[in-house]
């Protein structure tokens, strides 16, 4: 694989993985409100959803998502529906922290299990990714090399920023908890943080694929 290609990729890679999305606002919210041990597991489970994302692109099912109307709504409907139900619940934790008596409320109460599972789910059900690799590696593949190991190496380098990138903004929220040692301020950051679930739910909904 051509080294300046692959150095380009890892640029356009890195900006649009640091950009703010759901699985951010995901690792930002459990840094918050739980610890780096449940954001490191949030954030392996995202990556996991990423390479079945690019596995999905590289074999061709990313082409067919973006021309077929009907699995391309199908898709977008569960990812918008995901982030909506993660919003209301991260709306809902708030809202009872407001509640007197709630002290404990912020202590996670799910299982370890259950928070790789929803990183897992928030990547897999998101289709902006399958349409992102769709476009982008066949802008950095060479026909003159095997495919299948720049496949690899070029999913292996998303995956490393997303986990670095998610376990970083995870990182800065759990200092910045020092900074909240008030209740009612960390409710307050759940009940947003709810609300940007919610909008960007709504707003997935907007994306069209090539045919729309």
């Amino acid at each position: 694989m051509d080294y300046d290609l692959l150095l380009m990729y890892s640029i356009v890679s890195f900006f649009y993985i640091i950009s703010p999305g759901p699985a951010i606002f995901l690792a930002i919210s459990n840094g918050m409100t739980a610890n780096m041990r449940i954001v490191a597991l949030s954030s392996l489970g995202n990556i996991i959803g990423l390479f079945l994302l690019s596995a999905i692109a590289i074999s061709g099912l990313g082409a067919l998502l973006a021309t077929s109307a009907t699995l391309f709504m199908v898709t977008k409907l569960l990812g918008a529906s995901y982030l909506i139900y993660l919003g209301i619940r991260q709306f809902r934790n708030g809202t009872e922290q407001l509640v007197p008596g709630s002290e404990n409320c912020n202590q996670p109460r799910k299982s370890h299990l259950s928070f790789f599972k929803e990183g897992f789910f928030l990547a897999a059900t998101n289709p902006k990714p399958i349409l992102f690799f769709t476009a982008l590696f066949p802008q950095f593949l060479s026909l003159d090399a095997p495919i299948m190991p720049q496949f690899f190496l070029m999913t292996a380098i998303f995956m490393v920023f997303s986990f670095v990138s998610l376990f970083s903004y995870g990182f800065i929220s759990k200092s910045a908890k020092r900074l909240l040692t008030n209740q009612n301020n960390i409710a307050w950051f759940q009940r947003v943080t709810g609300g940007i679930f919610v909008g960007m739910g709504i707003g997935l909904l907007q994306i069209k694929n090539a045919q729309s």
